[in-house]
């Protein structure tokens, strides 16, 4: 048998072609694969008791015949099968098989074209960050860049052709606040960069209060959207300006979270596409006239938030004929599935969505089934709230929003300290290029470690630690193996360095190499549900499973097989940390 990359998929792909030529069996058998206790099996398949029982069958008679079909395929020396239990049947993977397994996979291109396999060019296009324009990012706008970046790596990693699709709030009532409020103060956007925001920010909250306060203000503000919203030469101008602003100020956020973004088209470019989606929805009765807003019903569908109508409507167009964010996103939809012939679609926000996207997944699907359009897959990728020390959203002393910048300069700051206190003799440059990779590289994962949908408290103590689960232990960990592989006189890639090898004997080295054969399987989880918490669990398992290694075995040895063996470990397991590092959006460090 091949030496295969996904192990648990090449067992289950095995199976099943064995069941379809038994009479007990059939196409439907499902055989359930799954990693076991390493105790007894590397993988085990439990789908014969589910099918035993439908059958009415003898589960463990059942398990024989399909280990026996299964056997004449495997290479005993490599793959161990066994019936265990009541009609379990146990895989063990022999160290020979690991040492393969290990041979096989030696390099990134290697991980990477192996995994490619999982979405092979599957068009996705991912939608975020998506801020608000005429806005600072604030500590609340982490989340959707570092997890959406993380996604959209681990999805491309494994062989999707993604598209990253920055859908930002650039249309809408506030303009006319804000274009009041620019005009009131005189102010010039003329030759401003990206510190405006801040004035821009004053100047709408200052409209705010204004328009709140006076009706008459309130008129003038709603005049100059209708204006705007009208073609009118004045306020269109001052309404690019403030966009491109707001751009400039994002885009030195996204450069230092080193953010990919392929297109960037906001609400305003759907404008003039919503037409299309009044009709066709009006026309398949989908969409129906109340109130006189046009509205959408899903009352078979229970509501995500305590304080939502049970027959709450999906408004597609506002009693007054404006187009709303229901409108502007079913147009999203359909122009990213008819141009950018989108397969699947991923959206990164905060969980306060999950109503919105809940009735805009059933509206396309009700709406595309009707028209015969293709449907892409739909998918809300949802997350909690960063908490600060009291357990609410975290603030300043202040009681504003932090700002992201401000927080991501700190961390940076605070790296620089931690690293010129372990180590004072490392030039400048060379100290600020660590301290950047460790600082930006703790906020990251300080966040991508939790589970997405969990809200966590934000602790600087925590994410710059470099005991546990953090950013500064897996860079530590890559570093200390580079330097291993430095004391051994070797390059990460050298491949002639592996030959002669002999099979892994001690429980460390055993236990390590499969770890690193596990790594498909890690992908897998992760990918299931969107979930990078999954990935980084691996990662700091793989980090710890080396020190007991290394901790263990002596690496360069006199005995050549022994000594080769071990270097294989080593750099394997350096090439996995750094691939999911990097897919999680870290810059990995040759030394600390």
């Amino acid at each position: 048998m091949d030496i295969w990359f996904h192990i648990a998929r090449a067992l289950d792909g095995a199976l099943r072609q064995c069941a379809q030529t038994l009479p007990q069996f059939g196409a439907g058998f499902d055989p359930a694969i799954k990693p076991s206790d390493p105790r007894h099996a590397d993988f085990q398949a439990n789908g014969v008791l589910g099918w035993a029982k439908r059958q009415q069958k003898n589960p463990r008679e059942l398990a024989g015949h399909l280990a026996d079909a299964l056997r004449p395929q495997l290479d005993e020396a490599l793959v161990g099968l066994e019936v265990a239990g009541p009609g379990f049947l146990n895989f063990k993977l022999s160290a020979l098989f690991l040492l393969r397994w290990l041979e096989a996979y030696r390099s990134h291109a290697d991980f990477s074209q192996a995994a490619a396999s999982l979405f092979k060019g599957e068009k996705i296009v991912i939608d975020f960050p998506s801020p608000n324009t005429a806005k600072q990012m604030h500590v609340g706008h982490l989340r959707p860049m570092i997890i959406g970046e993380a996604i959209q790596r681990l999805l491309g990693f494994c062989g999707a052709d993604m598209l990253r699709d920055n859908h930002i709030g650039d249309w809408g009532t506030n303009y006319g606040i804000l274009i009041l409020g620019i005009k009131r103060a005189g102010y010039s956007l003329d030759g401003k960069g990206p510190e405006a925001i801040e004035d821009l920010e004053r100047l709408y909250k200052e409209g705010s209060a204004l328009v709140k306060s006076d009706p008459a203000q309130a008129d003038a503000a709603r005049h100059e959207l209708v204006k705007l919203q009208q073609g009118d030469p004045e306020n269109t101008v001052l309404w690019k300006k403030i966009n491109a602003l707001s751009m400039q100020a994002c885009d030195e956020i996204y450069k230092l979270l080193n953010v990919t973004i392929d297109v960037t088209l906001g609400e305003s470019f759907y404008r003039d596409k919503v037409t299309r989606v009044y009709q066709e929805l009006t026309e398949t009765n989908i969409a129906e006239e109340n109130q006189g807003a046009l509205v959408v019903w899903h009352d078979e569908v229970p509501r995500f938030s305590r304080d939502a109508a049970p027959s709450q409507p999906f408004i597609i167009r506002k009693a007054d004929g404006a187009s709303n964010y229901g409108s502007t996103d079913l147009a999203t939809v359909l122009y990213r599935r008819e141009h950018f012939n989108a397969q699947q679609i991923v959206y990164v926000t905060d969980g306060r969505q999950q109503d919105h996207f809940q009735q805009l997944f059933l509206t396309v699907e009700k709406w595309f089934a009707k028209k015969g359009y293709e449907l892409p897959r739909l998918r809300h990728v949802w997350f909690g709230t960063i908490l600060g020390d009291d357990g609410k959203a975290i603030k300043t002393k202040s009681g504003d929003p932090v700002k992201l910048k401000t927080l991501l300069q700190e961390a940076v700051e605070r790296a620089e300290k931690q690293v010129a206190e372990k180590n004072p003799e490392l030039p400048a440059d060379e100290r600020a290029q660590i301290a950047r990779s460790v600082g930006i590289g703790a906020v990251r994962y300080a966040d991508l470690s939790q589970n997405r949908t969990s809200d966590y408290v934000f602790s600087w103590e925590k994410l710059l630690a470099f005991e546990g689960n953090t950013a500064p232990y897996l860079l530590y960990a890559g570093a200390r193996i580079h330097s291993i592989l430095r004391k051994a006189g070797i390059e990460q890639n050298d491949q002639i360095c592996e030959r002669g090898a002999t099979a892994f004997e001690t429980p460390e080295e055993i236990a390590l190499a499969r770890k690193l054969a596990a790594f498909p399987s890690a992908l897998d989880n992760t990918l299931e549900d969107l979930r990078p918490h999954l990935l980084c669990t691996y990662l700091y398992e793989l980090a710890g499973q080396f020190s007991s290694f290394y901790n263990a075995n002596k690496v360069l040895t006199d005995d050549p097989g022994q000594r080769v063996r071990r270097l294989i470990l080593c750099r394997r397991t350096l090439t996995v940390l750094e691939i999911g590092m990097r897919l999680l959006g870290l810059e990995p460090l040759q030394r600390m």
